[in-house]
């Protein structure tokens, strides 16, 4: 196992492609939940969570049951629905830890269930045919990186609403800006790490 690539898996997928970014995946969820820095954390835990386990769980299905039973073209159907099951149980809990932090997500914990990102990770993990270990990394990566964007993002919308900003560019408008503006900035991780 070699720990130096499983690194750079990571690193990529959170820095270098990260599917916000540079990807532009996952706006949807990423514009609604990045006002409030409580709710982007949670959001960023339960994303990264569902994201690891659906990759490892879809992972095992693929190749220990799709392939051999060769059924990879139902490959969508099926992925979306590991994933509704876990955001299914991400719900529940989430209902039960934790309820303000439950409603203030709202409908963005449900929109994690057919999130673009959700279903783009293992689509990602069969077509570069990684291993169960690659798979779970690649997981990984891609929610630090979603987190990281989040956060990122809460950061500063939380920094706009305390300053002047002219009026024509208060709310959406400042977003889609600052948003462009840190794609920009991560266009600098480009070419750093090549897989």
């Amino acid at each position: 196992m070699d720990f130096g690539k499983l690194f750079e898996l990571v690193i990529a997928a959170s820095l270098v492609n990260n599917f916000v970014f540079t990807r532009f995946l996952g706006l949807c969820i990423f514009f609604g939940v990045s006002k409030k820095m409580e709710t982007a954390v949670g959001m960023s835990i339960t994303f990264g969570s569902v994201m690891v386990i659906s990759a490892a769980l879809i992972w095992l299905v693929y190749n220990m049951i799709m392939v051999p039973l060769e059924l990879t073209f139902l490959k969508i159907i099926i992925f979306i629905g590991i994933v509704a099951a876990f955001v299914q149980s991400a719900d529940t809990i989430m209902r039960k830890v934790s309820p303000g932090l439950y409603y203030k997500l709202g409908i963005y914990l449900a929109l994690i269930a057919t999130n673009c990102i959700i279903i783009a990770v293992p689509l990602i993990n069969v077509g570069e045919g990684y291993n169960f270990i690659e798979s779970i990394s690649f997981g990984i990566g891609s929610g630090l990186g979603f987190g990281l964007a989040l956060i990122i993002m809460a950061s500063i919308r939380e920094k706009l609403e305390l300053a002047n900003v002219p009026k024509v560019f208060q709310g959406t408008p400042i977003s889609f800006i600052t948003t462009g503006l840190l794609a920009l900035a991560f266009t600098g991780f480009s070419g750093l790490i090549t897989l």
